[in-house]
């Protein structure tokens, strides 16, 4: 086998979303500014920038003002529809209430927001990275992470290896195989957003949630509709709560984009108990919801696609630093749960870990010199928005969707008078709350209709996913035997049911006998089976370079 290549950079940057950008970015400003040179690569496991990215999204500009102040002259695709009208909407089986804007906290409107792609977003990012000579790779997924082995820098993070290519599933190289490559730096920042498979190997390593409470998750699921002009608002954010879910809490969205467009999707807490319940098909039931039939009638539904979101709050982010490495943007979580905002929030908490890396090569300092990046976060706008907000994902989770609503809302108003409630709720990882079966009622969902509901496979074609058939298999099972032996018997295997993308499967052989049956060609790349896993059995790996789905606008 041919030995890996390595090339040197003072800075590599794993993840090509809005984090990876903005520090990218950040690092050669400050570069530029000192009139000094400094090495900046991005590493995209995406077909291209935007290929896996995937989110509502209503954003907010703060961090993109102070990034590029100039972004809405200078051709930014989300600065052509700021949000001109936001409703919230409590639903019930057959009708809807909409809450008067004054029951909801000043913090929690659109004022000043803007609606789009933020694919596009990040499409745009990387042209003014590149621009500023940023070295971006798309096609290459950070598949190991390398440590300096011995030396004064020993254990610390060195950089980081893609993975090989063209290895046949017998374990033989097929004729165009290629070895993986080594990209070393002094320091590598980690911005594979939520729950990413190398960020997890570091908390696990450098013990980084020690001091926290775990990570929690809901799973976002969206499609795009071309509707009917007549029925298009541009700029409108509708956010919905309620029916259909009774045992989980989350909610819809359905965003008035550009273009004709409705951005729409549902999102699912992952600390849900019933192993019968199916976030992909609570969503479709909720497209037929009155309300929402209404604007999706005689319009065309045209991508489709899913991702998990950090949900946990301020008490479940992690250590944020470790010997020649730092977390940023969602791979460290710092998603406004409320606001159903992180786009903001990730890209300063990326330029405040830029400052300081820049700052720790600028003076050559060792490894292990990033300190300065948490302490400038914990002074930031970032802590004092999610400080604020820190009980409303935990109340959800804990009281469900109309209770811990209520409690969070409490929460957030007598904050808002500079008070609240005098304690911090705590979080529990999503794995542990599935409840046996034979406490839960199955679910009996409707089949689709062709119209405004369809089944997965069809929709796993609209993400445009791919992955090549000969390629080792990216989901992983500790012991193969426990979807069959534990989880079939337990909880009639859950994972049939939480994969929005028809990756798991419970088949039978000739003898009647079952069989667990996984289907890596269609895996969206969203984690949720990382996380919700009940024995945490299932390890997602990044597959081979440029596979996965291929969103257009999402």
């Amino acid at each position: 086998m041919s030995e890996r290549e390595s090339m040197p950079y003072d800075i590599v940057i794993v993840g090509g979303g809005p984090a990876g950008l903005s520090a990218a970015i950040r690092l050669k400003q400050r570069a530029n500014e000192a009139g000094r040179e400094i090495s900046v690569c991005i590493l995209e496991k995406g077909s291209e920038i935007g290929a896996h990215i995937l989110s509502g999204a209503v954003i907010d500009p703060r961090a993109l003002d102070e990034l590029l102040p100039d972004w809405r002259t200078s051709g930014c695709p989300i600065a052509e529809l700021p949000v001109s009208d936001n409703q919230h909407w409590w639903l019930t089986a057959g009708g809807k209430m909409a809450l008067p804007h004054a029951m909801l906290p000043p913090f929690m409107n659109n004022k000043g927001c803007y609606t789009g792609s933020l694919g596009a977003l990040c499409r745009w990012l990387a042209e003014q990275a590149e621009a500023l000579g940023v070295e971006i790779f798309p096609g290459f997924p950070a598949a190991e992470i390398l440590y300096h082995e011995d030396g004064p820098n020993e254990g610390a993070v060195k950089g980081v290896a893609t993975g090989d290519m063209g290895v046949a599933r017998d374990g033989h190289h097929k004729g165009d195989y290629q070895p993986g490559l080594e990209l070393h730096a002094r320091y590598t920042l980690f911005a594979e957003g939520a729950r990413g498979h190398l960020t997890k190997r570091l908390k696990a390593r450098f013990n980084l949630e020690a001091h926290c409470d775990p990570q929690t998750y809901g799973l976002g699921i969206k499609e795009l509709w071309d509707i009917d002009p007549a029925k298009h608002v541009p700029g409108r954010v509708i956010h919905t709560q309620g029916w259909p879910l009774t045992d989980a809490y989350g909610g819809g969205f359905l965003y008035h984009q550009a273009g004709g467009q409705v951005a729409l999707g549902f999102v699912v807490g992952l600390g849900y108990r019933n192993p019968y319940l199916s976030p992909y098909e609570e969503f479709q039931r909720w497209k037929h919801h009155p309300a929402i039939k209404a604007v999706l009638e005689g319009g065309k539904r045209v991508a489709y696609g899913a991702r998990v979101i950090n949900e946990g709050g301020y008490q479940s982010i992690p250590e944020l630093v470790m010997p020649g490495a730092a977390l940023i943007g969602c791979a460290a979580g710092f998603v406004n749960v409320p606001r159903i905002k992180g786009t903001h929030t990730a890209m300063k908490s990326a330029m405040l870990a830029a400052d300081a890396a820049f700052d720790a090569v600028a003076a050559d300092r060792s490894a292990d010199e990033l300190t300065v990046y948490p302490e400038a976060l914990k002074k930031s706008w970032i802590a004092s928005e999610l400080w604020k907000v820190r009980n409303a994902g935990p109340a959800l989770g804990k009281f469900g969707n109309l209770w811990g609503t209520l409690v969070a809302g409490i929460d957030m108003w007598m904050r808002q008078l500079g008070i609240g409630l005098p304690f911090t709720l705590r979080n529990k990882a999503d794995h542990t709350k599935l409840w046996p079966k034979e406490e839960c009622d199955p679910i009996a969902y409707p089949k689709p209709d062709g119209v405004l509901s369809f089944d997965r496979l069809s929709s796993v074609f609209l993400s445009g996913t791919n992955h090549e058939e000969d390629q080792p298999c990216h989901l992983h099972l500790k012991d193969p035997d426990v979807p069959i032996d534990y989880n079939l018997p337990l909880y009639d295997e859950p994972a049939r049911l939480y994969c929005p993308a028809g990756v798991y499967e419970v088949l039978t052989d000739e003898k009647g006998k079952p069989r667990f049956q996984i289907n890596a060609q269609n895996c969206v790349h969203c984690k949720t089976c990382d996380i919700k896993d009940p024995t945490q059995n299932i390890d997602w790996v990044a597959p081979e370079g440029g596979g996965g789905p291929t969103y257009p606008n999402m």
